[in-house]
């Protein structure tokens, strides 16, 4: 995918032929486009607002400009054009539209959206039965040859009328902008079919292309279900908890960074925060699709859409409520929904083509039958099928319905269910690429490991006074926000330890912290605060901490000891690279940490190969040689220094509850709520995806290429090519289906 909007813009600048210029104003949303001629402004007007739509998240960033094209930036303003003589800019006609952003849908918004999906599928489904009903009737009507002679005849009209209304509507639509579509083909075959007196012929054509109609808006809806629910979940008013105690609801858009929020027993948390106050569980499964409640305690991360199940929590917002984790994702999806795979837009040009080229082919054979063969033009005699019936089964069987939705119908299913369970894709691509990716490398500190630091054991010298070493570092780190200082005031209050009371307190800047206890100094820092002091020989001595340890040194009036901390390895990553390995997919880390602590997590995690001490240009150097090899390389990552990597790899994955903004601009896949397995979820479901849309192209090649030669050696007659096409169709419906219930999950 492309991350850069200035090269989207210049591309669509270069498929649209009469425009000049895109002036792009990020404050007003208005988008203005200079023309030296007329547009089909309609048409134009829907490819500008699907290229708006995919590269919004990313205007308000600085983008290369393409060789060949000119950006001028003023403020919010932001112009890009071909590059031309000065003289040509007077004869530009600018036209100004308005660009809706991408926001989270309001509740009335998805209802009304979800209303018309289903009301879709709903409606199709009606015109299919009462034209099979009518049909049905019409050719029983006319076996038994009772009643009037017209009366098989007007049943069928009603027939054809009810299967052909969506049909007609879409092909007018169609042709006023002189395109060609599956529905004409359908429609001419339909009255091609009455004019040589194949009724019952021309209504089960369009009774079986109506209900698979139906069946596509069905899958489509079903897919939109399984999204909406989870933007449904966005929450729409908090409980603010004022200075002096008191609470009142306000609407979650007020919400500020810092203010303090309270979610009681069955409320939904309405910003992403930290948990000050309370003791609780929240139900995340809208955004990870896990089912085990995850408690949260004092200094815990809640998000935004979660449920908040029993205990009442007084939480303090850290993001903006349209910056949080859950309006990330729903932002997500409204991109990844309108960004096509590269298979998916091959079949679009395809289409278009293939129906012209398909329509000269039956008009050929027409004639090759007459004329060449000397079939009998238009009438049935005999028992020998006319050249034109011929034709018309020709027609049918090689309309690309099925072909037409055997990518995008497995796309949509795939990215439906990621959203569900935590994996969100930005686009068909990723999904593509993730299949072929051979080789896997990873960050450490975020992405193995957990990035939060815990205590793992204290120490004093001499030994015995290890509790009071740990009050005096809870009291002193308690007034800190560094995260050594949270993981040793988590231990702390989990050991049931109280604070000494510390007065004068210092921060001491690429030091430490400094206070007073019982008149003393205390002092809390790295090993140089003793290396620099009175203890200088006697603190060379002291035993080094082990590679994979942080240490905390803490100095008292008599005592002297230190906390040693560690990265926890998250307890889910052995598994993850062992279920990799096991499918052929080499694992690398790629960290900036010391070789001793990065070989010390290899070689507990069974990692194929470890590159440490990196910088963040160096990482990006291991990732081009390794895709030097010829194997597609995907990066899993979670900081700003990663951000670069991520870009250089052919398939970027983010951890996307604590990923830094730079890691989740540049990725295509992001897994939600930091769950290194969801990466093996996006990877099998990838390829699942894949195997399906391999199926697809397969069943609708196959049934086309098949009836096809059918077709022209006469074999098959007009029903029989509507129930195989029409039945290939609903097939590749039902297997892109499957990917909403596959047992993806790592």
């Amino acid at each position: 995918m492309n991350n850069n909007w200035a090269a989207t813009l210049a591309e669509f600048l270069k498929r649209q032929p009469g425009v000049e210029a895109v002036r792009i104003d990020t404050a007003t949303h208005k988008v203005s486009v200079a023309t030296l001629g007329n547009i089909e402004l309609e048409e134009f007007r829907e490819s500008l607002a699907e290229t708006i739509r995919a590269i919004e998240n990313e205007l308000s960033k600085p983008g290369a400009v393409p060789k060949g094209y000119r950006l001028r930036q003023e403020g919010p303003v932001m112009e890009i054009s071909g590059e031309s003589c000065s003289t040509a800019t007077r004869f530009w006609q600018w036209k100004e539209f308005t660009w809706a952003p991408l926001a989270g849908p309001s509740a009335a918004e998805l209802a009304a959206a979800e209303e018309h999906d289903q009301a879709e599928w709903k409606e199709l489904t009606m015109f299919a039965a009462v034209c099979g009903v009518f049909g049905l009737s019409g050719f029983i009507v006319h076996r038994l040859g009772v009643g009037p002679g017209w009366l098989p005849h007007a049943l069928y009209v009603v027939g054809l009328a009810a299967g052909a209304w969506d049909a007609a509507i879409d092909s007018w639509g169609n042709l006023k902008k002189f395109r060609l579509d599956i529905h004409f083909l359908m429609l001419a075959v339909a009255i091609g079919a009455v004019a040589i007196g194949a009724w019952s012929e021309a209504v089960l054509l369009l009774f079986l292309f109506s209900a698979s109609g139906a069946m596509e808006e069905y899958a489509l809806d079903r897919t939109h279900r399984e999204v909406s629910a989870l933007l449904k979940s966005a929450p729409k008013v908090a409980t603010l908890v004022e200075d002096d105690g008191t609470e009142r609801e306000v609407p979650v858009e007020q919400l500020r960074v810092g203010q303090l929020v309270r979610a009681k027993p069955g409320d939904a948390f309405a910003a992403d925060g930290t948990v000050v106050q309370g003791r609780s569980a929240s139900d995340e499964s809208a955004l990870t699709g896990e089912a085990v409640p995850v408690e949260k305690d004092t200094g815990d991360e809640v998000f935004s859409g979660t449920l908040n199940l029993w205990g009442v929590v007084e939480y303090r917002v850290s993001r903006l409520p349209s910056e949080s984790t859950l309006q990330k994702i729903i932002r997500l999806i409204q991109t990844a929904q309108k960004l096509r795979a590269p298979s998916e837009r091959f079949t679009d040009r395809f289409g278009a083509g293939y129906s012209v080229l398909v329509l000269g082919l039956c008009a050929v054979m027409f004639f090759v039958w007459w004329l060449g063969f000397h079939l009998p033009p238009f009438d049935n005699v005999d028992g020998v099928r006319s050249a034109f019936y011929r034709a018309m089964t020709l027609l049918v069987v090689m309309s690309p319905c099925a072909l037409v939705l055997s990518i995008p119908s497995a796309i949509l299913a795939a990215i439906a269910w990621g959203a569900r369970h935590g994996v969100l894709f930005r686009g068909g691509a990723a999904i593509e690429k993730l299949a072929e990716v051979k080789v896997v490398a990873l960050d450490k500190t975020g992405t193995l490991t957990t990035g939060e630091l815990s205590v793992v054991r204290c120490e004093s010298f001499p030994e015995g006074r290890e509790r009071q070493v740990m009050e005096l570092a809870y009291a002193l780190e308690s007034k800190s926000q560094h995260p050594l200082a949270r993981a040793i005031v988590r231990h702390a209050r989990a050991e049931g330890l109280k604070a000494v009371d510390i007065d004068d307190f210092q921060s001491l800047t690429g030091k430490g912290l400094l206070g007073r206890h019982d008149g003393a100094t205390v002092l809390l820092g790295r090993r140089e605060l003793l290396e620099s002091g009175p203890l200088s020989k006697w603190a060379r001595e002291l035993p080094p901490a082990a590679p994979e340890l942080s240490e905390v040194w803490v100095i008292g009036k008599d005592l002297v000891g230190r906390v040693l901390l560690q990265d926890q390895i998250r307890e889910e990553s052995k598994s993850v690279l062992a279920e990799l390995h096991r499918l052929g997919v080499r694992t690398v880390m790629l960290t900036g940490d010391r070789r001793h602590a990065a070989e010390a997590v290899a070689v507990q995690l069974g990692l194929d190969e470890v590159r440490a001490g990196l910088s963040p240009e160096e990482k990006v150097g291991a990732i081009q040689e390794l895709r030097g090899t010829g194997l597609r390389v995907a990066m899993v990552g979670d900081g700003v220094n990663d951000a670069p990597c991520l870009a250089a790899a052919d398939v970027s994955v983010a951890m996307g509850a604590r990923g830094s903004d730079a890691a989740l601009e540049q990725a295509e896949v992001i897994l939600m709520h930091d769950r290194i397995e969801n990466f093996l979820a996006a990877h099998r479901l990838s390829r699942r995806a894949k195997v399906v849309i391999r199926q697809n192209l397969t069943i609708s090649l196959g049934v086309v290429l098949i009836m096809a030669f059918a077709s022209i050696t006469g074999i098959v007659s007009l029903a029989v090519g509507v129930t195989a096409h029409e039945g290939s169709t609903v097939v590749v419906c039902l297997n892109s289906l499957r990917l909403l219930f596959g047992r993806n999950k790592a």
